[in-house]
């Protein structure tokens, strides 16, 4: 035998067991009631361990969130006013790239907060962000201002849960 017919009658074999399976597969679900409350139960227990993955996995973010503000505090910010700006402008120009980049969101998130909390005006510079910031960034950097209570910048990142009210303005 050839090569290509060995080939050709394995590849049939394959399709003809895939369509047989389809064809029951089709046939439990449409007449046997067990096997649909089986497809049922089963969707429901992945999507419950889909909403506990997310859960935990929002929970570890809002650590990993507090934990970046807590050590950014714990470094500390210039005071000289000429430090402070050049420390804005470098933390500015970081966040823009890793935001574009968007490999690392709380990164960039963070780069965003530390050039807030030098800057003289923080609500003024809170309507600029609103404009230029990606969204899932700028999420993460409300959580950022909520874990900050020396920084007044409005209504800007009060919700503590999520950060993902729509409420990013400028009081």
């Amino acid at each position: 035998m050839k090569t290509s017919t060995i080939v050709s009658i394995t590849v049939g074999t394959a399709v003809t067991g895939l369509l047989a399976y389809a064809v029951y597969f089709d046939y439990q679900r449409r007449h046997n009631v067990e096997f649909r409350k089986t497809l049922k139960r089963q969707a429901r227990q992945q999507a419950r361990k889909a909403k506990e993955e997310n859960e935990a996995q929002g929970k570890r973010q809002r650590e990993e969130i507090k934990a970046a503000v807590q050590d950014a505090q714990d470094e500390g910010f210039p005071t000289d006013i000429e430090e402070k700006e050049a420390f804005f402008l470098q933390q500015i120009s970081q966040g823009e790239a890793m935001a574009n980049d968007g490999a690392d969101p709380i990164g960039a998130a963070l780069c965003f907060y530390k050039g807030l909390k030098v800057y003289p005006e923080p609500r003024s510079l809170i309507g600029i962000y609103d404009n230029t910031v990606p969204k899932n960034v700028l999420e993460i950097l409300a959580q950022m201002v909520s874990h900050d209570k020396n920084l007044n910048v409005g209504s800007f990142g009060e919700s503590k849960d999520s950060g993902s009210e729509s409420g990013h303005g400028v009081e």
